[in-house]
């Protein structure tokens, strides 16, 4: 602000005045009583001090933010305490018949006054203001007495919006200091007391140049204050956005955060205090429970989105746009620090909420080892907006405060400056890389002259420093996983146990574990399975996959892989159904109570080979890459090869089973020819079971071969063109130093993985549907080897006997019950895959040419 030292000058007399300069500085010096009607009493006129309220004693003064001794000073926000009792009531009438110029000097010395906000003579409060009940933030209104000269009244009521300007940045400035409005809150406020500490000069001066110059009239005191009145103009429309914004009391809200330390000390004996509780709760309460704006106070991003939508708003006004910008840099230099601290050290600091990253601190990094959704790395830190990275640009509404209005900004922290919008994930991952390398016990060692103290938020430096923190986490950590960590060859690994890839130990593990697989699910001894597990594997395992197979192991799952993953890709994301709403309770409890017995009868009937899987361990921070996530993409894609592996060992034992001599001795009149009709036969007579036992074997033999030759062009699709080509494409990105930044390798991971899945047909519920009905055939016909060898050990002991006859009837239908159900079922699937593979999935057109091979066969 501009400040100004009048000087007086000798011998020079006040023009427009009558008196003389004795008289006329006496005037202002002290006041001259007047009677009521307004006229002097000659010799009774006295002179005298101004008029001074009672004083009170020294109080300790309960605010932080003034002195002590300002509680002898009426302030913003305690002003007019003794309204009812002002002197311009009692001196309502006192200017007439006064002279102008007395009038002029009369109003000086009160506006003087009303300059910091303290009531006049004959300047006074406003009649509609009440301290008690009106908003501090909104100043305080004056108005002159209606006696004074029309000539003046004019620059006095111009004069007059000064006062209330004062008062409203004074209180503003008081109430925002509080702790609860943060960093930014304080910083601002200490600019704007800045500016007021000029402001406060500038009256100083113009009251000693009202002391001592008789040419001091108010003209010049409009001239001198009237470049301020535009300042504080600005001033005071910034408190009322920034007041009138959150719509909530900030007396009641800052003397409600204030707790008595008896009880902190009581809630925290009773284990209801402590930083994870309260962590806990703040989490609760952002998701809904607590979720409104207006409870939620103008601080941080959201101040600073502010002043820089009005320093934009209003370029065109050079004092303004200068300012809003002086404003800007001071209040938004809390938040670089917080910034800058968060992207060199990877720790946040934020004690009021106010940085666009917060910190879930009840999630830790044990939560890795037992929960699938990773919310360690996906939820510990993250952007308080609920934007994320990646293409979709997916906004996660679940912590997200509602905005202030429909389509307007987020309240407090939540809300970006626009000036870092672009550049808020890369400030998250600079710190989240940070952090987990500090949580792997490295130190964090940057240069002490890359430290930028005085950066604003519009210099240039402030960037640079955020990309080159960004560059060296994301170097440092990505460095850390693939050479120190070792990522990939553990991810060889995973290829190799999991996907099957040039291995025979699962071979060897189902001989030697044939029988503890034949038992349910929950009779078998994961001990046992455990230890064959581990023989296989050092039968195997050789060089490199040899140091990573004690992290293997052998576990059970809870429910079979196809109904699992229909569940899955069925769900509808809602509860009850659509239907669920007007549906009887009764109905509801019974339908639920058949539900659980229908789950509990199939736990009985899961046999162990249907429930087997292997899990994989790692510790952190490897367990980012391979986490519980993933590692349930690796576990489906095993359940999924182990079943074809084992139907297809099933088949292959079929087929050693048909080279018997039961299935390859020749009857006594053999058969040129073979049926190809449908197995609805007729009933054969005597003269042609020759022929009929010939064809009902051969066709066995066609069905095996169909149902084999289906598994292993399934399998060998799986393994040959969609998971090895993915994983070398995956190998070479890593490899290559393809992959730049540490989220991209996540991202790349997880891709691979649902690609595989996608490919594999796991995600199709169609798709799903035909191919386990297939599965569960071949599988089923492969249990009835013996019972089919028996069928034919009897029909060549009885021959063209009646008995053999009525056998053959039951061979057929047996048979063609096998025949129908794959025949169907082939078809729908190839119908599927087709219908896929032209719309949807390209990768699956070598699958239509595997499978229209076998339908020709």
């Amino acid at each position: 602000m501009d400040s100004y030292t009048p000087r007086t000058h000798a011998g020079v007399r006040h023009k427009t005045s009558a008196l003389s300069g004795k008289e006329y500085t006496s005037s202002r010096r002290g006041r001259q009583y007047l009677d009521g009607d307004g006229r002097d009493d000659g010799a009774n006129v006295r002179v005298s001090s101004r008029n001074r309220r009672e004083e009170p004693s020294f109080i300790a003064e309960t605010s932080f933010v003034r002195a002590p001794l300002n509680s002898r000073v009426p302030s913003g926000s305690g002003i007019a305490k003794d309204k009812g009792k002002g002197k311009g009531k009692a001196k309502e009438d006192g200017l007439q018949g006064v002279p102008t110029e007395i009038q002029e000097a009369l109003v000086l010395e009160d506006l003087l006054f009303v300059l910091m906000g303290i009531e006049g003579t004959y300047v006074t409060y406003h009649p509609d203001y009440s301290p008690e009940n009106s908003d501090p933030l909104q100043g305080v209104h004056f108005t002159v007495s209606p006696s004074l000269d029309p000539s003046l009244r004019d620059l006095v009521e111009r004069i007059l919006p000064l006062g209330t300007y004062y008062t409203a940045i004074t209180s503003f400035t008081e109430l925002r200091s509080h702790l609860d409005f943060g960093l930014v809150n304080h910083a601002l406020c200490a600019a704007m007391r800045d500016m007021l500490k000029d402001y406060q000069t500038l009256l100083s001066q113009l009251e000693h140049a009202f002391s001592t110059s008789p040419q001091f009239s108010l003209q010049k005191l409009w001239f001198y204050i009237h470049p301020t009145l535009h300042t504080l103009s600005l001033l005071y429309l910034l408190t009322t956005e920034l007041g009138t914004t959150d719509g909530s009391d900030s007396q009641s809200s800052s003397s409600a955060s204030e707790s008595d330390p008896e009880d902190e000390a009581r809630d925290e004996a009773l284990g209801l205090g402590g930083a994870k509780l309260k962590a806990v709760l703040s989490e609760i309460g952002k998701s809904g429970l607590n979720s409104d704006a207006s409870s939620i106070p103008v601080k941080g991003g959201e101040v600073l989105a502010i002043l820089y939508e009005r320093m934009q708003n209003m370029s065109g006004d050079p004092a303004a746009r200068t300012l809003y910008g002086t404003l800007w840099r001071a209040a938004g230099r809390p938040y670089v620090e917080m910034v800058q601290a968060w992207i060199r050290t990877g720790r946040l600091v934020d004690p009021y909420e106010e940085l666009c990253v917060k910190e879930s601190k009840f999630i830790d990094r044990g939560t890795l080892e037992v929960d699938y959704t990773d919310e360690y790395w996906e939820r510990r830190y993250t952007l308080r907006d609920g934007s994320t990275i990646g293409a979709s640009s997916k906004r996660q509404q679940a912590g997200v405060p509602p905005p202030r209005t429909a389509g307007g900004r987020l309240p407090g922290g939540a809300c970006v400056p626009p000036i870092l919008e672009r550049w808020k994930h890369k400030v998250l991952l600079a710190g989240k890389y940070l952090n987990v390398i500090r949580e792997c016990g490295i130190e964090i060692s940057r240069d002490p002259s890359e430290t930028n103290d005085d950066v604003s938020m519009d210099d240039e430096r402030f960037f640079k420093s955020i990309e080159d923190a960004y560059t060296h986490a994301n170097r440092t950590l990505l460095s850390l996983l693939l050479r120190d960590q070792q990522l990939i060859p553990r991810l060889r690994s995973l290829k190799r146990y999991f996907f099957l890839s040039q291995s025979s130990f699962l071979t060897h593990l189902l001989d030697l574990s044939h029988a503890e697989l034949r038992k349910p699910a929950r009779s078998a001894s994961l001990v046992k399975l455990q230890s064959l597990l581990d023989l296989a594997l050092n039968t195997d395992a050789q060089g490199e996959d040899a140091m990573f197979r004690e992290d293997v192991r052998v576990t059970m799952a809870s429910s079979g892989l196809y109904d699992w993953l229909l569940k899955v890709v069925n769900v509808s994301g809602s509860i009850g159904g659509e239907h669920g709403e007007g549906v009887d309770a009764a109905h509801v409890q019974e339908d639920q109570k058949k539900e659980r017995e229908k789950e509990k009868d199939d736990k009985k009937q899961l046999l162990a080979l249907d429930a087997l899987t292997l899990d994989y361990s790692v510790k952190f921070p490897l367990s980012l890459v391979i986490s519980r996530k993933t590692i349930l993409r690796y576990q489906l894609i095993f359940r999924f090869l182990l079943h074809l592996k084992h139907v297809e060992q099933a088949l292959s034992a079929t087929w050693v089973e048909h080279k018997t001599p039961t299935w390859r001795q020749p009857t006594r009149n053999p058969v040129t020819t073979s049926r190809t009709s449908s197995p609805a036969l007729p009933e054969p007579t005597h003269s042609d079971w020759h022929v009929d036992f010939e064809n009902w074997r051969r066709r066995v033999f066609l069905l095996r071969a169909r149902m084999l030759a289906f598994v292993q062009q399934i399998l060998a699709f799986a393994t040959f063109e969609v998971l090895e080509p993915n994983w070398r494409k995956l190998e070479g990105r890593l490899e290559g130093g393809k992959v730049e930044t540490v989220d991209q390798l996540l991202r790349d991971h997880v891709d691979f993985l649902d690609t595989c899945l996608k490919e594999c047909m796991l995600t199709s519920s169609k798709l799903l549907k035909a191919y386990n009905k297939l599965i569960v055939t071949c599988s089923t016909f492969a249990l009835y080897t013996s019972a089919f060898t028996k069928s034919a050990n009897q029909a060549l002991a009885t021959g063209d006997s009646p008995e053999g006859v009525q056998g053959s009837v039951k061979r057929w239908e047996t048979l063609g019950k096998f025949e129908t159900n794959f025949n169907h079922w082939f078809r729908v699937h190839l119908d599927c895959v087709q219908f896929y593979a032209s719309s949807e999935n390209v990768s699956l057109l070598p699958l239509v040419v595997r499978l229209n091979s076998i339908k020709s066969t």
